[in-house]
């Protein structure tokens, strides 16, 4: 993973942030991996804003839950998905630029996602996912 925020080594602070981050990531993972649209709806701040890998977009936490709770448990695919943070970069101290790769594995071959997080650190610490777009990889 490459981080950009300093041109030195991140400050203990950033380290742990980044921590935190990788682990919201994770928990993406696994609640897609699950099909469990209330873990995955934990994640997002009241006011995010998601843009499907198909372009709708979300508004709100009660669009995406909406959405997800309709979708989600249903969707179908043969095999498994992983997320991975590629690249991290602080805008501010409490917010970050998260670019993930997203590989869904399947018997047919894979397939590849590159979602952009925008997650803000709250005031208590945990990162929450506030703009995200959840974009296709078209195969060569």
């Amino acid at each position: 993973m490459n981080t950009e925020a300093a041109a030195t080594e991140p400050a203990d602070t950033e380290h742990v942030d980044i921590s935190a981050i990788e682990r919201v990531v994770a928990a993406v993972e696994r609640s897609q991996r699950a099909r469990d649209p209330d873990a995955f709806l934990a994640l997002f701040h009241p006011e995010a804003l998601w843009t499907t890998a198909h372009g709708k977009v979300l508004i709100g936490l009660d669009a995406i839950a909406e959405f997800t709770r309709a979708v989600l448990p249903a969707a179908t695919w043969d095999g498994s998905v992983t997320y991975e943070p590629v690249h991290i970069r602080f805008l501010r101290p409490d917010v970050a630029a998260v670019k993930v790769r997203q590989v869904y594995h399947s018997a047919e071959g894979d397939s590849e996602g590159a979602p952009l997080y925008v997650m803000t650190r709250q005031d208590d610490g945990r990162w929450l996912l506030h703009a995200c777009q959840n974009t296709g990889v078209l195969a060569d």
